[in-house]
């Protein structure tokens, strides 16, 4: 062969090999091409998805609540008289007793007025002595005439002619009058005696009014402010002394939120933690007021806390995780598992069947936590549903599952 018939680029068709191979070539390309061999690299995977196993667990649900302490009782002494501070017995910080004495108050014009209402009643027991004479000599003169009266009556019966009918009639008429004596000395001595009660009620009034200006503790607690110093002028009612605050139990306001409210009780246990002190304590719900704010849409409830030994001061803040529903081994799946079917109780879920095929489950809903949610029917457990993006899966489609870590669970 010529170097010109080896040459592919310059083909010398003028060679009788070289038309040889021509025609050669012509007819392979007009032939049945080979099938493409597709690289290994290049073949369609299975692909794999993330899955959770449906398994039971413990369900909680659980609200976070900030609540503020404040004192079980609280009030602003004051004074029940007016006058001035004559003596201050607490400061701010104090403890005190119940019926302690808090402060001592002067009011000059007091003795007079006890002075008076004594002399009062000195003066009306002196009017009932002298009533009470008076009875007794209106008593003896009606004994006396009532007894003339009475022979000259009997005389007169037996004997008509002896006694003359004036006289008869003059003699009733003196027993009549003093009867009325008598009586009207009665009513004097009643009057007096009534005005001896009175008396001793205005004695007893003023000292009462004396009894005002010692001021004590109405309950057991805390000073927690003082409003007066020695000499300040007070008036009745107006002017608080000083505030007193029971601390031994506190109580912790939780403003529960509305959609809370139904699951909240009397009595629940309740676990504070109080971030100043970085400690606990324990309480149990004692009281909400039943009216749900229309402000903030919520229910202010109170618990009561303990606080012996005065660790806990009003003002503070507490976090309070609220349990407001169980469910002792429910079956659940994790919460990237749902899709809402337009309801908070239907969902959607993809499950991975032991040969790696997709089926599309509706699965009815129970208890929805932050990251469960109760599977009430719907998937059984040990069952292996897709978690994350579930874009491009098909019911029926082959995957690879791979259980992956979810909240503690697999």
């Amino acid at each position: 062969m010529s170097r010109w018939c080896l040459n592919p680029c310059l083909p010398n068709f003028s060679h009788p090999r070289c038309l040889g191979l021509a025609a050669t070539f012509l007819l392979a390309s007009c032939g049945t091409a080979p099938k493409a061999v597709v690289p290994a690299d290049r073949a369609p995977s299975v692909p794999t998805v993330a899955t959770s196993k449906v398994t039971r667990t413990d369900m909680v649900r659980r609200i976070v609540v900030t609540g503020e302490f404040k004192p079980f009782q609280e009030v602003d002494v004051m004074a029940r008289v007016a006058g001035y501070v004559k003596k201050l017995h607490v400061d701010a910080g104090d403890k005190v007793l119940q019926s302690q004495l808090l402060a001592v108050l002067e009011i000059p014009e007091m003795a007079d007025d006890l002075a008076r209402a004594r002399a009062s009643i000195d003066k009306s027991q002196a009017e009932v002595s002298h009533a009470q004479d008076g009875l007794h000599l209106a008593e003896s003169a009606h004994e006396a005439v009532h007894l003339s009266y009475t022979r000259l009556r009997d005389v007169a019966k037996e004997k008509p002619a002896l006694v003359a009918l004036e006289e008869v009639d003059v003699a009733r008429g003196r027993d009549l009058v003093a009867e009325a004596q008598v009586n009207s000395a009665k009513s004097v001595l009643l009057t007096s005696e009534k005005q001896v009660q009175v008396n001793r009620a205005e004695l007893q009034r003023m000292q009462t009014m004396l009894d005002y200006t010692k001021v004590t503790a109405p309950f057991a607690g805390v000073i927690t402010r003082r409003y007066s110093d020695t000499g300040t002028m007070v008036q009745s009612g107006t002017m608080p002394i000083v505030r007193l605050s029971d601390n031994r139990t506190l109580r912790l306001v939780l403003p529960v939120p509305e959609s809370a409210v139904p699951k909240l009780h009397l009595g629940d246990a309740v676990r504070a933690r109080v971030p100043t002190l970085n400690s606990t304590v324990v309480g149990r719900v004692a009281r909400f007021n039943d009216k749900v704010s229309l402000a903030t849409r919520t229910m202010d409830a109170e618990v009561d806390v303990p606080n012996a030994d005065f660790h806990l001061i009003p003002g503070m803040y507490a976090e309070v995780d609220l349990t407001l529903e169980s469910r002792p081994r429910a079956l659940a799946v994790p919460a990237q598992a749902i899709d809402l079917a337009g309801s908070e109780n239907t969902g959607q879920v993809l499950v991975v069947t032991p040969q790696g095929h997709i089926e599309m489950r509706e699965v009815q809903l129970g208890l929805q936590t932050a990251t469960e949610v109760e599977i009430l029917s719907g998937v059984a457990e040990g069952e292996h549903v897709v978690v994350g993006s579930r874009s491009g899966l098909k019911p029926g489609q082959v995957v690879q599952a791979k259980p992956t870590q979810l909240g503690g669970r697999k």
